[in-house]
């Protein structure tokens, strides 16, 4: 494989996890309000405004977790004490563990 079909198929694994695969586990977790759960999975990717902070915005070379304040091991410790809660937080929890799931693995299985 090229460095460019590595780019895109990185690019469609990232962007897949973060929009598609959330509709898997609203159906297997929350099948009765499955719509609701993965509209709700689907507002935690608003945890990537912390980018704007940064300088710059993106860098392909850059690991989020642990450098950005809403991607810090403090912000996921609090993200996995919400799991504890009912209703809508866990299911804001849920989506930004695997949020944060993803983005681990977009830097340490492809920049290696």
């Amino acid at each position: 494989m090229n460095p460019s079909d590595i780019a895109l198929l990185k690019t469609c694994t990232h962007y897949f996890l973060h929009l598609v695969f959330p509709v898997f586990i609203a159906l297997i977790f929350f099948r009765k309000n499955w719509k609701k759960a993965y509209c709700i999975m689907l507002a935690t990717m608003l945890v990537d405004l912390d980018h704007l902070f940064a300088n710059p915005v993106f860098d392909p070379s850059r690991n989020s977790i642990g450098f950005h304040f809403l991607h810090s091991y403090y912000a996921i410790a609090v993200y996995f004490l919400l799991l504890f809660f009912k209703g809508n937080i866990r299911i804001i929890a849920i989506g930004l563990l695997f949020h944060m799931l993803t983005d681990f693995l977009d830097f340490n299985l492809w920049m290696h």
